[in-house]
């Protein structure tokens, strides 16, 4: 199974999307219109190995709600990710059993290295 669970309206979102040779292999869910569920958040996290991996502390929600200083734990960032889709660190890839969270070089080489 390929998963892509992204924000339609994210450019880099969009950059990373446009960057898969076979796009119609993977099941894309655009988390705004389409939100995650629990069973889902629990099957990254099963892959991830926690929450927090998941979590975006660069969510505008999070310094705004005042979450920057509190001290989460693994119970608050699976409540806050359903609650608020901009909580999921984004875009997420599951490819092959594997998880590839977020936009960084790294994570974006590696995705497109197993898709390849």
């Amino acid at each position: 199974m390929k998963k892509a669970y992204y924000l339609a309206t994210c450019s880099t979102c969009q950059k990373i999307l446009a960057q898969i040779k076979a796009p119609e292999s993977f099941q894309m869910q655009d988390i705004k219109t389409s939100p995650i569920t629990s069973d889902q958040l629990e099957e990254m996290r099963d892959l991830a190995g926690n929450y927090e991996s998941l979590f975006s502390r660069r969510a505008m929600k999070y310094g705004s709600m005042g979450l920057n200083e509190q001290n989460l734990g693994e119970g608050d960032y699976k409540k806050w990710i359903l609650e608020e889709y901009t909580f999921l660190k984004r875009p997420v890839f599951v490819v092959n059993g594997k998880i590839f969270i977020g936009n960084s070089k790294k994570v974006g080489e590696a995705f497109l290295s197993e898709i390849q």
